[in-house]
């Protein structure tokens, strides 16, 4: 798990010390109230989110313990267009199957890395921000440190994985179905968008003379479309590099994200098919005045109120994307690097364009701020 130069320096210790006292910390805050039960507001939700990504983690699993109210808090944190639903009849029950799939996804990612070659400590850090999509690494190269189509191909289905709904793997492992996944239209949709993409841009990277082989092409363009997609920002390559349209591509892929309910980032496919919808059903409105017609996602009509939340969600999205952007320019970047920026962090993907595109590390502070509000606000 530690190589033996963290036992030297003291970092074990320091993990070890750490945790000690997080927990003990915990204790005594859990216990006094230990018999509270009191309800959260929708405010209440949105606020103990943002904290608990500043402070702690695990909410949604942890809340119900303490005797709060979760199911809040749980329409704040979740993506989907359907939060209203639960997979269980307790919000505490749903928690429990949730963290029991996404265990069993990184417990089998970690362990896939370490077959491959990753040592222990590598394959665990790894396999924590593969299935969460963070694209975090231990090394500065990202997963091209390990220059292994293995544990790229290892990393794409788990990152995959990551970005498909929950609900899906929930419904799956309960009726010991995977033809559930092929009943989804926003998995169908996704995986397409993905697929397209990646031969696209492997075929580009070939004709433009990046890769002399085709096989190296795909591989390379295959992997980055997926990391891309999924928000997750691991690199074998720097994309904003790549020639023609390329990077603007996977700009806009990012943009567009994972699965609704997924740990991917972007607006989700989900919101982007029915906005598709809704513009295809105004312009057969506008050609045929008279006529009704329902927009329906996997068959079922779509709610009013859902479609409408959809169209608030983007152009809330939009205008948050365009004033992040002109505090960007304002704070000193160039359009694309300020473009790069408000992607990178809006959509949560970490990899952008210009002076961004492997890090904010060379930016100035007023401009991480703005990363940091950008990804705040990209995220509820």
């Amino acid at each position: 798990m530690f190589h033996e130069a963290d036992w030297a320096d003291g970092q074990v210790a320091v993990f070890l010390l750490s945790a000690a006292v997080v927990f003990t910390a915990g204790c005594l805050l859990w216990f006094p109230v230990r018999n509270v039960a009191q309800d959260l507001t929708v405010a209440d939700g949105f606020l103990s989110v943002v904290l608990f990504w500043l402070l702690l983690g695990l909410a949604v699993a942890i809340l119900p313990i303490l005797g709060v109210g979760g199911m809040q808090l749980y329409r704040a944190e979740v993506s989907g267009v359907t939060k209203s639903e639960k997979l269980t009849p307790r919000l505490a029950d749903t928690a429990r199957a949730l963290w029991a799939i996404y265990v069993t996804l990184t417990i089998g990612c970690a362990t896939a890395y370490w077959l491959a070659g990753m040592s222990p400590f590598d394959a665990v850090c790894h396999a924590f921000t593969t299935v969460s999509t963070a694209g975090f690494s231990t090394h500065d190269a990202s997963l091209g440190h390990f220059d292994s189509p293995v544990i790229e191909f290892i990393a794409t289905i788990f990152m995959l994985l990551g970005a498909v709904n929950f609900a899906l793997h929930f419904l799956v492992w309960r009726r010991r179905d995977v033809a559930i996944y092929r009943g989804d239209g926003e998995v169908l949709v996704f995986l397409a968008v993905t697929l397209g993409a990646a031969l696209l841009i492997g075929v580009t990277l070939v004709a433009s003379g990046v890769y002399g082989d085709s096989g190296e092409g795909m591989r390379y363009a295959w992997f980055q479309v997926v990391s891309v997609i999924t928000t997750t920002g691991y690199g074998t390559a720097t994309f904003a590099e790549w020639p023609l349209y390329i990077p603007m591509l996977l700009v806009a892929l990012a943009v567009v994200g994972g699965c609704g309910g997924s740990t991917a980032g972007g607006m989700k496919v989900i919101r982007v098919m029915l906005l598709f919808k809704q513009a295809e059903r105004e312009m057969v409105s506008m050609v045929h005045p008279s006529s009704v017609s329902v927009v329906k996602l996997n068959g079922m009509p779509v709610p009013e109120p859902v479609l409408k939340s959809v169209w608030g969600f983007y152009t809330l999205y939009s205008l948050t994307a365009l004033l992040l952007m002109l505090a960007m320019l304002a704070a000193g970047l160039d359009i694309e690097s300020a473009l790069g920026a408000v992607v990178a962090s809006i959509t949560l993907l970490g990899p952008g364009l210009g002076e961004v595109a492997t890090s904010f590390a060379d930016v100035n502070a007023v401009v991480k701020w703005l990363a940091v509000v950008g990804m705040l606000v990209g995220r509820l």
